[in-house]
């Protein structure tokens, strides 16, 4: 469960759409178990899920703020869709905290600066530690795809995250010129 909510947070960007999010792929396997194919990794079925979930409700929000906007005098992007009540809490999120903790508040940055596609490649791989097949079902897109996807959004982490690496001590600048 850990790792689905990490996923979705990643995904959402916000910890409360993230345990919604992670809320809803469990139900849907639950309602759904009967699809699943044993001896399958249950952990991917539960990304694609997730995955599906997030990219459905993506596109009915941007229609929803389309109707609305045709026919509202104000953007509803504009408006919080949070209660007043919560606003003081909404930022508190133990796991998050957690996460952030073990790895690096820079490193996090640079990954959710990803384009999305090399970001999620990333974090199934690297974080969530999945198989090129296991991502390839995840994301429905071939292996190669993947593989492709993993090279471009770690060559733009590498070189977002060079001077920091440097700078922390997590490498040495040792046999380059100046």
């Amino acid at each position: 469960m850990d790792a689905v909510y990490r996923f979705a947070l990643r995904l959402t960007g916000e910890p409360d759409a993230a345990s919604d999010l992670t809320q809803d792929t469990f139900l849907r396997a639950w309602e759904n178990w009967d699809r699943y194919t044993p001896g399958t990794k249950a952990k991917s079925w539960l990304f694609t899920i997730c995955r599906n979930l997030f990219l459905r409700r993506r596109e009915r929000a941007r229609r929803h703020d389309e109707i609305v906007t045709a026919v509202a005098d104000d953007d509803p992007r504009n408006v919080s869709r949070e209660s007043t009540v919560f606003l003081a809490v909404k930022d508190r999120d133990p796991e998050g905290a957690f996460w952030s903790d073990v790895v690096d508040a820079r490193i996090l940055e640079a990954i959710e600066a990803l384009p999305p596609e090399f970001r999620e490649a990333v974090v199934l791989s690297d974080l969530e530690d999945l198989s090129y097949a296991e991502i390839a079902k995840v994301m429905d897109v071939p292996v190669g795809t993947v593989k492709s996807r993993l090279f471009r959004g770690r060559r733009i982490l590498q070189e977002r995250l060079y001077q920091y690496a440097l700078s922390e001590g997590i490498i040495t600048d040792e046999g380059r010129e100046a």
